[in-house]
């Protein structure tokens, strides 16, 4: 049987973070940067251990205003070190509850940032390899942050979205654009599965780019966010796939 990972970021002050976590295999839990508090990583990565979820650390920009999601020229040292010090208390809080951490992704547009710029993708990658060298990091496939975390010894798994659309260049589509976001359940679990099955997905202009992923993410803090987990799972499972972590 082949398996898939279900990811969704979670801990983001949304209002269904307890419908969402039995529906996927691993959590992105924000680590107070753009999103989050000790309360917050209390309470989801308690969830996440009742319902046999993978625990995964989300680091960001700390820019709450914009959520994070707005570019920053912070040196690689500025990165390094705010991705340090958002791993080192989620660490501590995933100690205090005996909840091992299985994975760090970055989150927003510090994600978008590393995936093209190896300076900001080996600052994050060294801090991660610093304080958690035996975790598994997401990241797009093929960008700076993939030849970053296998350069500095840690592993990687790629990953693709049910929730937004690609360029012809393999890119996301910047939300600021028309139609970056998928809203439709049917849609986006259809996009999975190209992705899934046919190592392929359909570009905003209409050209099949090729892709291979190991997890799948779905942005906890959307409207659509838990009917397109369930659509997604149902797909998933019609088609005799297992969604694990």
């Amino acid at each position: 049987m082949q398996r898939i990972d279900l990811n969704c970021d979670l801990g983001e002050g949304g209002a269904h973070d307890a419908e969402l976590m039995p529906l996927i295999s691993s959590a992105n839990i924000a680590c107070g940067g753009h999103a989050g508090d000790d309360a917050t990583m209390r309470a989801t990565i308690r969830l996440a251990l009742m319902h046999g979820v993978a625990i995964g650390a989300h680091p960001g920009y700390e820019d709450r205003e914009h959520m994070g999601r707005r570019p920053m020229n912070l040196s690689p040292d500025a990165i390094g070190d705010l991705v340090s010090r958002q791993l080192k208390r989620f660490a501590q809080i995933a100690d205090e509850l005996s909840a091992p951490i299985h994975h760090v992704k970055a989150h927003g547009a510090l994600y978008n940032q590393a995936d093209a710029d190896p300076l900001i993708a080996n600052a994050i990658a060294n801090a991660i390899r610093d304080l958690l060298p035996q975790i598994m990091v997401y990241a797009p496939p093929n960008g700076f942050m993939m030849a970053a975390v296998k350069s500095a010894g840690l592993r990687f798994r790629a990953e693709g979205f049910i929730d937004r659309r690609y360029n012809v260049d393999g890119s996301l589509v910047p939300r600021g654009q028309a139609g970056a976001v998928i809203d439709d359940p049917a849609a986006a679990s259809a996009q999975a599965m190209e992705i899934l099955l046919e190592r392929k997905v359909t570009s905003v202009g209409g050209s099949a780019v090729p892709i291979e992923i190991g997890t799948f993410c779905v942005h906890g803090d959307s409207d659509s966010a838990l009917e397109i987990l369930k659509s997604t799972r149902l797909a998933l499972e019609s088609a005799g796939l297992e969604v694990c972590h």
